[in-house]
């Protein structure tokens, strides 16, 4: 037996110190819920993790781009929806007024609720607006480098370039045909001939604005797919992180039990050691 050097008790508290630090681990993982608390714990998991982290923020992200999209498309297409209402009922009074039993007076009052109802095209398509951009002006209020621009991107993924246009088109009244660019002149219903004209004219507008209504429409059904593949994307992407990242807690649990038995073992073998001491002291005292 020697005295200098009990290697009973230092082999023991050596295993104390292991089984301490296995405590601080295990009890940091169970308190965060996560495998890779710090870098050290898995350098390369946690490289992944954040890349995968970043990825599904960006997905989030795009998913709600996706729903702003659809609202733009909404708004867009509600406006459409009622000029092309003031459109029917002006191809209705062309109609009316190409009937040779009314009078110079009669299409007179006509022409007044023409002049009113293409006014209020304008109206439309100059307060059309969704988040202050016009949006059938045949404009928005800012397009790259600050030239005006005619399509709206929506970016629908969660990487560069990931994104998609539509293009607007005019619906003012110039743009429809109801009015002379350079006069502003409002179409003429004051003459049969004039107003059987406008019928033509009428017919070319109103696919006009059915086309562009259609072309929303599908957008907005591909945006609807889109949307779904996007929260799909961050649902696995989401589940593939955690499997990286977060703690099994049952198995951290076993873990953290194990090694807090084997500390108290380790604690009371180091007494044990020390009491071997204690019986050469009381040897030599006598």
């Amino acid at each position: 037996m020697v005295i200098n050097h009990n290697l009973s008790a230092i082999n023991a508290l050596r295993h104390h110190t292991i089984n301490n630090a296995s405590i601080d681990v295990h009890l940091s993982r169970l308190s965060s819920g996560l495998r890779v608390v710090t870098a050290k714990d898995d350098p390369a998991g946690l490289a992944v993790s954040e890349k995968m982290r970043s990825q599904i923020r960006g997905l989030n992200q795009a998913t709600r781009n996706i729903g702003d999209g659809i609202s733009f498309i909404q708004t867009t297409e509600g406006y459409l929806d009622a000029s092309q209402s003031i459109l029917h009922r002006l191809r209705e009074l062309a109609v009316q007024s190409s009937n040779g039993i009314y009078t110079s007076e009669d299409r007179y009052q006509i022409q007044v609720e023409v002049s009113e109802l293409v006014d209020e095209i304008d109206r439309i398509a100059s307060h059309a607006q969704f988040n202050t951009m016009n949006m059938l002006t045949g404009r928005f209020a800012d397009g790259r480098n600050g030239t005006p621009a005619s399509s709206m991107w929506f970016h629908m993924g969660a990487n560069m370039d990931q994104r998609e246009k539509i293009h607007i088109g005019t619906m003012t009244a110039a743009a429809l045909g109801l009015k002379e660019f350079s006069t502003g002149k409002i179409i003429n219903y004051l003459t049969q001939d004039s107003s059987n004209a406008m019928i033509a004219t009428l017919d070319t507008a109103l696919f006009r604005v059915s086309k562009q209504r259609a072309d929303l429409g599908a957008f907005q059904n591909r945006m609807e797919y889109a949307v779904q593949g996007v929260m799909i994307g961050a649902e696995n992407i989401q589940a593939a992180e955690s499997r990286i990242r977060d703690a099994d807690m049952a198995v951290e649990m076993t873990q953290f039990i194990k090694h807090t038995i084997l500390d108290q073992a380790a604690i009371s073998m180091v007494g044990h050691a020390n009491n071997k001491s204690q019986s050469i002291l009381r040897l030599i005292s006598g």
